[in-house]
């Protein structure tokens, strides 16, 4: 490699240091939510309402924990944890918390996460 190469070679890998600097990690949480007696499959319903108009949110998936019948799981994956945030101001999910809200005996584990990729994901944040 001569010089010009060389220097070549240095300049692009400044560019490409630059431009990841740049991304944005994504946002990610994995929680669990404990329903009251019989209210599950109800408390599932109000979770999944509305779930495509959150901006911002790339994945929202609620789950049904296979040894607990009163647990869910919900995972999310958001392209920034400033828009999970705002998510929350949402008529539509103050709403959802709301009627929820009766129905939850409360909180498990929960994850936060940096979502680096995968099957129905982006391999960053374009």
């Amino acid at each position: 490699m001569d010089r010009r190469e060389f220097i070549a070679t240095i300049a692009a890998g400044i560019v490409l240091l630059r431009d990841q600097e740049k991304v944005t990690p994504m946002y990610g949480l994995i929680g669990k939510m404990n329903a009251s007696p019989g209210q599950r499959d109800a408390l599932i319903a109000i979770l999944l309402e509305g779930t495509a108009k959150m901006p911002g949110c790339l994945s929202y998936i609620v789950a049904t924990d296979t040894v607990d019948a009163s647990a869910i799981w919900i995972t999310e994956v958001w392209d920034t944890e400033a828009s999970h945030k705002a998510s929350l101001a949402l008529p539509a999910v103050q709403a959802a918390i709301a009627k929820a809200r009766p129905m939850i005996a409360g909180f498990g584990e929960r994850f936060v996460t940096t979502p680096i990729g995968g099957v129905g994901l982006p391999t960053g944040n374009q």
